[in-house]
């Protein structure tokens, strides 16, 4: 029979429950690899890839406007004249402010 209290043997459960315990907390907070820096590279991961596909929308709807511009003279005037108050000779151009 195995005597219940042995402190040979707790010492030696003790010993290897607490090294069991400082490997998780090491290999959980403290190492290169540990689960809290995954976890944060994940986040950031996650993070960079959404705004990554938000770039690429606005870079899409970009080269569509630059295609219709190079493809459509009458939209290239448009702008020319809206946005930076272009005219063609001889031409008046009245801008009309509204009141407040």
């Amino acid at each position: 029979m195995k005597p219940v209290f042995n402190p040979l043997q707790w010492k030696s459960r003790f010993l290897l429950f607490l090294l069991a315990g400082f490997v998780l907390i090491w290999i959980g907070f403290f190492d290169d690899h540990s689960l809290l820096t995954r976890y944060q590279l994940q986040k950031q991961y996650s993070d960079l890839k959404q705004q990554t596909e938000l770039l690429q929308a606005e870079t899409k709807i970009l080269e569509e406007k630059i295609e219709a511009l190079e493809n459509d003279p009458a939209q290239l005037e448009r702008i020319a004249r809206e946005e930076y108050g272009m005219r063609r000779p001889g031409e008046v151009i009245y801008e009309f402010r509204e009141r407040r």
